[in-house]
């Protein structure tokens, strides 16, 4: 049984992936003590030189960004193989 979607649909499933693949990568997967930092200085309340703390990358932020890396190379190939099937005859 073969389902003829209009290519449209897997191709915003596919970008949407990307996308949120990516924002889940840069701000969740970011260490907590540089989020803090950029909320203080977009409030005005900076504390302390910016160069001073050096953060590792806890569970938590590892796992975000490998699950955010496995988002956009899902939604990538979901565009990619949807191009291929639309260009293929």
């Amino acid at each position: 049984m073969q389902v003829n979607l209009p290519p449209i649909i897997p191709y915003i499933i596919g970008l949407a992936l990307i996308v949120f693949g990516g924002l889940r990568i840069k701000y969740l997967g970011a260490p907590r003590a540089r989020r803090e930092r950029d909320a203080d200085l977009r409030e005005g309340e900076a504390s302390g030189p910016l160069g001073e703390e050096i953060v590792e990358r806890g569970p938590e932020q590892r796992r975000h960004i490998r699950w955010g890396i496995i988002w956009v190379l899902l939604g990538a190939f979901v565009v990619i193989s949807t191009y291929l099937q639309v260009h293929r005859s």
